[in-house]
């Protein structure tokens, strides 16, 4: 099995990681596409990474600069065929690294609610309370991200 995780480059590549997040948050969640789609889509600080498992795309996520060297990931999706199998946990360690090599020190998301337990596991720590976006409960998460931890 060929499992690649990397930055896109391309316009296709981008496309891809779209229709990823159009199936996910759109079709499953039933997010409205013009909430799901957003400025930080074409800003050019943002980056996008595909997940592929034998050149089939299957995940994506986003990371842009937030705060003084804090960034912001968002839009994490994978496809439903392929949960629960540790792609999503690859996706989030190698953003976290190539964040870590540009000088980030943190990571922050907002949790849909029925994820939270997923990003406890990877050392995210909840900051504030509860609040709702898109009709979804979500929770603002927070990692340090300094050192390399498996």
């Amino acid at each position: 099995m060929d499992v690649q995780i990397f930055e896109v480059t391309s316009e296709s590549q981008k496309q891809q990681a779209l229709q990823i997040r159009k199936i996910v948050f759109v079709e499953e969640q039933h997010v409205p596409e013009s909430l799901e789609l957003d400025e930080y889509d074409t800003h050019s600080e943002t980056s996008h990474w595909l997940l592929t498992v034998n050149k089939q795309p299957i995940g994506t996520a986003r990371f842009r600069p937030y705060q003084l060297q804090t960034i912001k990931i968002e839009r994490v999706a994978i496809l439903q065929e392929a949960r629960g199998q540790g792609y999503g946990e690859a996706l989030m360690r190698a953003m976290e690294a190539q964040a870590r090599k540009r000088g980030f020190i943190k990571a922050r998301l907002n949790a849909q609610i029925q994820a939270l337990a997923f990003y406890e596991k990877l050392n995210y720590l909840p900051i504030g309370e509860r609040f709702e976006e898109a009709g979804i409960l979500h929770q603002t998460m927070e990692k340090d991200i300094s050192h390399f931890v498996l």
